[in-house]
């Protein structure tokens, strides 16, 4: 038997996390993207180890990588984040993730997210188990923030409703979503637009396929209306991270100024 997507995506995934094991520590050279962000030496390298991988398995497949780019077009695409987390790793804080998912006809139908430095790889076809045990959740505070005009994921972690239910965190790296799938984390709340995104959807995919609770902010189906995500380990987890969401909604809406006349 051939070597299934989710296989191949697990291995393309690790062979990106040895190429940023290896380079870790190095004076790596940066190169300017939008605004203050950059990406490294280490994060092209691991790209290129990655399209190696797949298209030495799959050279139909179409590729978009975060750093080199789109390659080809297919009804299939491998939506490739190479390291998530670079101004971590540009700085030696250990805590990134390397991301890569199979999208087929829109849907994400394979995924695998390696952590490079705990050597775990978590894939769609693994043994993923999501436990809401250590009621920690992590709160991606990074922009853009579209749905900044009623939701603020910095203000939801002094949220005393927020704070009183669960144990928040902040880890800027897509590496917490996948923790969540793994039951390493009870949840995990993010603002922003992330169909097709090179740097969740494997993680997102991940947690689908663990059975784990997914949404947008306000609890509807993820990538419509607000957009934005709550990921949770169960239902339970969900609901009460959508009513502080909710709640937090309302009580800045009532403190907003009044500007009518």
């Amino acid at each position: 038997m051939g070597e299934t997507d989710a296989e191949l995506a697990a291995r393309a995934a690790e062979a990106g996390a040895e190429v940023v094991r290896s380079l870790r520590g190095r004076a790596l050279r940066r190169f300017a993207k939008d605004a203050d962000d950059f990406a490294t030496e280490a994060d092209v390298a691991a790209e290129r180890a990655i399209l190696a991988v797949l298209r030495a398995a799959r050279p139909d497949d179409a590729v978009v990588g975060e750093e080199l780019g789109a390659t080809g077009q297919a009804d299939r695409t491998w939506l490739v984040d190479p390291l998530c987390g670079t101004h971590n790793y540009a700085v030696g804080t250990p805590l990134v993730a390397v991301n890569v998912a199979l999208r087929v006809h829109g849907e994400i139908t394979a995924a695998a997210v390696a952590d490079p430095f705990s050597g775990e790889v978590f894939r769609t076809d693994g043994a993923l188990a999501p436990d809401p045990a250590s009621r920690i959740v992590d709160v991606d505070i990074d922009p853009p923030f579209p749905n900044r005009d009623w939701f603020s994921a910095a203000r939801l972690l002094a949220d005393p409703a927020f704070t009183a239910r669960f144990r928040p965190r902040v880890l800027s790296t897509s590496l917490a979503l996948a923790w969540v799938a793994a039951g390493k984390r009870a949840g995990y709340v993010t603002d922003g637009h992330l169909r097709d995104s090179v740097h969740f959807s494997a993680a997102i995919a991940l947690c689908q396929a663990a059975g784990c609770v997914v949404s947008n902010l306000v609890g509807g189906p993820l990538h419509t209306g607000v957009q934005g995500l709550v990921a949770a380990a169960d239902a339970r987890t969900h609901a009460d991270l959508v009513a502080v969401i909710a709640a937090d909604q309302a009580a800045a809406t009532d403190a907003a100024p009044c500007t009518g006349r």
